[in-house]
């Protein structure tokens, strides 16, 4: 069971526990197992998110208030904010992309393209979108093992991305007709901005389609992201932002801007993995409830909290408040967890070109480290004479990099004592507000 630190400090001191694992802390008793424990079990509570997802441990006990009704209060216990890298690994494909294409079409010339044939199995996922139901399973594995899970509850929510794409709520019929109803998206550019650039209002002269936030930005294909504009206005813009392009002209810009729309890339991916993620969790042999996100924030506006993933994640699931049920407490600190991989597979470092600059180590670990380890560093002489407690960047020659809150160090692998092997994740805290 979750406890207090100083708890933790007593069975320390008394020889009764040893630490298992540095972060998250978790102790394990000496003196009893678990067949001879009796605990009470807590809820695991999951808000997820296309950015960050909120994981909160629980539990709930039966008090009697003033009135003599018998209420529900629940406790935060743990609370855990992941950080997933979901954007870092559509970047890094589209790279690979770029790098691929390039060289088939430097050294093949004339070579055919490959045939769009290729299957993908049953719940294939992008391998963005398959990281985040991963990385959520991974750490919901975690804390079953660290804590007596009974239950798991998880805010299942669906967008609606075209009522969000037009920023209001929309009838059946509108739903059948959309912006490009009877029409082309050159068609329905050039009535839009009566066939003239429009970014220097020039007619009569060939009219391109550009994009106002560029491709390589993240920018989409939707009508919304589409104008007219000249060819020396295109290639001028290229992919710069419009907001950098038309710095000095600010009525354009403020016109042009206005029929921007909400990005939908964070919807459609919460869309495309809730059932996923539902199905992955039940793999964990406790019972999975889904609740709506909807009543996710009317608990939480009930009890006053402000909006945060783990805030939100313990706001999950039934909770009537009207009758008296509510929630008295929530973790003051919250541990985040970013998703930071396991390094990479590519034997060399490319320069922006995309050809090798230098070649990798391909050896990962040195000296008995390997990048992302938690390590204590005992620094005898010099400006950073002390005991440190941070994460370590390997290199070959034995001096490595240690990042810690404090600043950035080169310690060597003589000064260093192991504490926790990384697992691909970046601890830190912040408080709650």
């Amino acid at each position: 069971m979750p406890c207090h630190p100083a708890r933790v400090r007593e069975l320390l001191g008394k020889g009764r526990a040893v630490v298992a694992r540095q972060v998250p802390f978790t102790i394990r008793l000496k003196d009893r197992t678990r067949a001879e424990s009796e605990v009470d079990g807590v809820q695991l509570r999951i808000d997820p998110g296309s950015k960050g997802t909120g994981l909160a441990l629980t539990d709930e006990k039966k008090e009697v208030d003033e009135q003599g009704t018998v209420v529900t209060v629940r406790r935060g216990l743990v609370a855990v904010e992941l950080q997933h890298r979901g954007d870092q690994i559509h970047r890094s494909m589209q790279q690979r992309a770029g790098y691929r294409h390039r060289r088939r079409s430097a050294n093949c010339r004339y070579r055919k393209p490959r045939s769009n044939n290729r299957t993908r199995p049953t719940g294939w996922l992008p391998p963005s979108l398959r990281h985040r139901v991963d990385t959520t399973y991974s750490q919901a594995a975690r804390l079953c093992r660290y804590a007596p899970v009974t239950e798991i509850h998880i805010e299942r929510v669906a967008f609606d991305t075209h009522a969000i794409g037009e920023g209001r709520a929309l009838t059946a019929s509108e739903y059948q007709q959309g912006t490009l109803a009877g029409t082309e998206a050159r068609a329905y550019l050039r009535a839009k901005w009566n066939n003239a650039c429009a970014y220097c209002d020039a007619t009569g002269v060939p009219l391109n389609i550009d994009h106002l936030r560029p491709r390589s930005r993240g920018g989409s294909n939707r009508i919304s992201n589409l104008v007219l504009a000249c060819a020396p206005c295109n290639q001028a813009k290229n992919n710069t932002p419009v907001e950098i392009f038309l710095a000095d002209q600010p009525d354009r810009l403020a016109k042009i801007v206005r029929q921007l729309r909400t990005p939908l890339q964070d919807a459609a991916a919460m869309n495309a993995t809730r059932w996923q993620l539902t199905g992955r969790l039940s793999d964990l042999g406790r019972p999975v409830h889904a609740w709506s996100g909807g009543r996710t924030k009317w608990n939480r506006s009930a009890m006053g909290l402000p909006k945060t993933h783990t805030l939100d994640a313990l706001s999950v699931g039934r909770l009537d408040h009207e009758s008296g049920d509510a929630i008295v407490r929530y973790p003051g600190q919250v541990l985040v967890v970013r998703a930071t991989g396991r390094g990479s597979y590519a034997r060399t470092t490319p320069d922006r070109f995309g050809f090798p600059r230098l070649r990798r180590a391909r050896a990962k670990q040195h000296f008995g480290y390997v990048t992302g380890d938690l390590v204590r560093a005992d620094v005898p002489t010099g400006k950073w004479a002390g005991a440190w407690t941070g994460r370590i960047s390997v290199r070959a020659r034995g001096q490595h990099s240690m990042a810690m809150p404090e600043g950035r160090i080169n310690v060597s692998h003589w000064n260093l004592k192991l504490l926790q092997r990384g697992d691909g994740y970046g601890y830190s805290t912040r408080l709650e507000p």
